[in-house]
């Protein structure tokens, strides 16, 4: 059975977030959830919208920064591994 929706806390695992990042996402609007009670619930016709965004530029230096620190970092580490 496809589950249909995600508790704040399944979302927070998806994400790789804390379930205060989830709440915060939602009140901002960019995470549609629909309260149940004392609960969010999370549709999954609402994920994709999640994952489609394009990182900003910004988001895309950032990652180019971090990548560049772990190869600096691990260089010997990643040819280890690369030859398994």
């Amino acid at each position: 059975m496809i589950k249909k929706h995600f508790t704040t806390a399944e979302m927070a695992k998806i994400l790789g977030i804390s379930r205060i990042a989830v709440f915060k996402k939602i009140k901002s609007g960019k995470l549609k959830a629909e309260k149940i009670g004392r609960i969010y619930a999370i549709e999954r016709k609402n994920l994709p919208d999640i994952f489609k965004k394009e990182p900003s530029e910004k988001e895309k230096k950032e990652i180019e920064k971090s990548v560049r620190k772990t190869v600096k970092e691990y260089k010997e580490t990643l040819i280890l591994l690369g030859k398994e």
